[in-house]
């Protein structure tokens, strides 16, 4: 045999034994990366599952801002209605008013998602249908136009207006509303249902509701 094809079969040689050494580490290595890219990929999958979800209306726990607490309690002492409750509404309508927009699709606006004529009183000459009416804004938070439409906007700090965009103003609007049909007589689904008509909204703010009453009975215990 030649020097020539002996040195060439030296040659394969060693590359079948380089081959056959770094076949298995590449393997692994190729495992890792793609390991890591698929637990990436799946924690950004998760980050937008979530967007959605929250999107979408499923349920993210939230805890109560304490800044509100002193509010829902005072509104609990005028009209009878659970604190708690309150406090489920607000996380349900607005998240706590962590939302970027706080007028819906439909026209509900403000802190507790009130419907316009709701708000100031379905007399009111321009509503009509779902309730967004074309009512002026001077108008819209007078107590005056909506004690006379008989509407549920409540002027809570006395300045005069009874605003939806207002925290004091929209959540003792919405004990007056929840009051008035049967929350205050421990009717809560009743009472809830009549605010929005949906019985998984309702499913939702008494998940809400029955979470900070354990939280409450916890604490006090």
């Amino acid at each position: 045999m030649s020097n020539k094809k002996r040195r060439k079969r030296k040659r394969l040689k060693r590359g079948s034994v380089l081959i056959a050494f770094f076949t298995p580490i590449s393997i692994i290595l190729i495992f890792f990366i793609i390991c890591g890219y698929m637990v990436i990929q799946n924690e950004e999958w998760k980050g937008k599952a979530a967007d959605w979800l929250e999107q979408a209306g499923a349920p993210v726990e939230l805890t109560i801002p304490e800044e509100y607490i002193a509010i829902y309690q005072t509104a609990e002492k005028e009209y009878g209605v659970p604190w708690t409750l309150l406090a489920a509404h607000h996380r349900v309508e607005t998240r706590f008013s962590t939302m970027e927009t706080m007028v819906s699709p439909v026209g509900a606006e403000g802190h507790m998602q009130f419907m316009p004529c709701t708000f100031v009183g379905w007399s009111h000459p321009t509503c009509e249908g779902l309730g967004e009416g074309d009512i002026p804004s001077d108008e819209m938070t007078d107590p005056a136009v909506i004690n006379r439409h008989g509407g549920y906007g409540i002027d809570a700090n006395g300045d005069g207006i009874a605003d939806p965009w207002d925290i004091e103003d929209a959540v003792f609007s919405a004990a007056n509303y929840l009051a008035k049909n049967g929350a205050a007589e421990g009717e809560l689904r009743k009472a809830v249902y009549n605010y929005n008509h949906s019985e998984e909204y309702v499913d939702d703010v008494l998940h809400y509701y029955h979470q900070y009453e354990q939280q409450l009975q916890s604490t006090e215990e």
